[in-house]
C-alpha cells in the first residue's frame, strides 16, 4: 500500500452515509498491512465515546482527542506514525487556510491521511474545512445515506429540532437524511410553521396591550 504514501483520502457526505464506517475500514486495512496508524477525533465529539471513534453501527476504534490541527502535527513529531486518520474533520477547531497548510505539510512529510467529515450543515451550507480539503485531496468518495421519506440517495442532514446553532451534536434522534426534494419541502414546512407562530405571537401581544 506504499502507493498511498503522501496521499490524502477524503470521505464526505451527509450523516448516516457511512463516512466513519469507511474510515474504520481503511484504518483496519492499513493496520493489516503493518502500518502504524493513529486515529484522531475532535475533543468536542463525545456522542458515543470520549476515547473512541464509533460508527453508527457500533464498530469502534481507539482515538486521540484533539482541539486543532496543530495538536496532530505535534503528535507526529514525537511518535512513530505512517497513517493519520481524522474523523469528523468539520469540527476541528482551526482556520481553513491554516488547516490546509498543515495538512499539506503532513503530506509533504510522507504521511498518508484519511479524513472523514460532513460536507454540509443542516442548512445545506458547506463546512469550510471540508470545502477547502476537496481540491487538494488525491482520492475522494461522496457517500449517500438513504432518504428517510422516499428511499432515494440522501443529499443533506435535516435537523428535526428547532435549535438554530450551527453545531448540534446528535444522531437519529436529532437528524434525518433527506434527498434534495424532500429536504426543500421539509424546510419550507418549517419556515411556514415559524411564520405562523410569529404571527400568532404578535396577535396575542396586541390583544394583551388592549
Amino acid at each position: 500500500m506504499h502507493q498511498y504514501r503522501g496521499k490524502l483520502i477524503v470521505h464526505t457526505g451527509s450523516m448516516f452515509s457511512g463516512k466513519t464506517s469507511s474510515l474504520w475500514k481503511e484504518v483496519n486495512r492499513f493496520k493489516i498491512a503493518k502500518y502504524n496508524v493513529v486515529v484522531f477525533k475532535p475533543r468536542m465529539d463525545s456522542r458515543y465515546s470520549k476515547e473512541k471513534v464509533v460508527t453508527h453501527d457500533k464498530n469502534e476504534i481507539e482515538a486521540i482527542n484533539v482541539d486543532n490541527i496543530d495538536d496532530i502535527v505535534e503528535y507526529t513529531k514525537t511518535h512513530d506514525v505512517n497513517v493519520i486518520a481524522i474523523d469528523e474533520i468539520q469540527f476541528i477547531n482551526s482556520k481553513a487556510d491554516h488547516f490546509v497548510k498543515q495538512i499539506n505539510y503532513l503530506l509533504e512529510k510522507g504521511f498518508t491521511i484519511i479524513a472523514a467529515g460532513l460536507d454540509m450543515d443542516y442548512k445545506a451550507k458547506p463546512f469550510q474545512l471540508v470545502k477547502e480539503l476537496l481540491p487538494i485531496c488525491d482520492y475522494v468518495e461522496k457517500h449517500h445515506a438513504v432518504c428517510a421519506v422516499c428511499g432515494n440517495d440522501a443529499w443533506v442532514s435535516y435537523r428535526i429540532s428547532d435549535d438554530k446553532n450551527r453545531i448540534q451534536l446528535g444522531a437519529n434522534e436529532a437528524y434525518l437524511p433527506l434527498c434534495r426534494k424532500h429536504y426543500i419541502e421539509k424546510m419550507n414546512e418549517k419556515r411556514l410553521t415559524e411564520l405562523q407562530t410569529t404571527y400568532l405571537d404578535k396577535n396575542r401581544a396586541k390583544k394583551n396591550t388592549i
